[in-house]
């Protein structure tokens, strides 16, 4: 018997390792890296981030299946986590324009009440927030 294979969805396998940075700039790059490989552009905001994942440009389309595999991601989840959140929500504050203060101090005051996400919860949430795309945290 035949098997057809032409309707098989082929996964494209994506590999973001935490020992590869230990901040938001590092990550940025490490994705860069990862998904925009040969393409002139680099990813360095969350907004960004989120644009790539939809695809179309970098590393795969925007039908693709993706198996996203973050290695380390117990040191990603520390190095992204309470510290490192509080002062990227101070810097945006101190900065002012063009970020709203108003909801940033929100953010920053739920994270010191614990209520809030870490940038490593923002990140997790903005790859999961992509149906295509299976992540994987080892």
């Amino acid at each position: 018997m035949e098997s057809n294979t032409s309707n098989k969805i082929d996964k494209k396998m994506i590999v973001i390792n935490g020992d590869h940075f230990s901040d938001l700039p590092g990550f940025y790059e490490e994705a860069s890296k990862v998904f925009m490989k040969d393409v002139d552009w680099k990813v360095g905001t969350l907004d960004g981030f989120n644009d790539i994942l939809y695809g179309g440009f970098g590393v795969f389309e925007s039908n693709d299946e993706i198996e996203f595999t973050w290695k380390e991601s117990e040191k990603s989840r520390h190095d992204l986590g309470l510290e490192t959140t509080r002062e990227f929500y101070q810097r945006k504050i101190k900065q002012g324009k063009p970020f709203n203060v108003e909801l940033i101090q929100q953010n920053l005051d739920e994270l010191i009440a614990g209520e809030g996400q870490t940038l490593f919860d923002i990140l997790i949430e903005i790859i999961e927030s992509h149906e295509n795309i299976n992540l994987i945290l080892d």
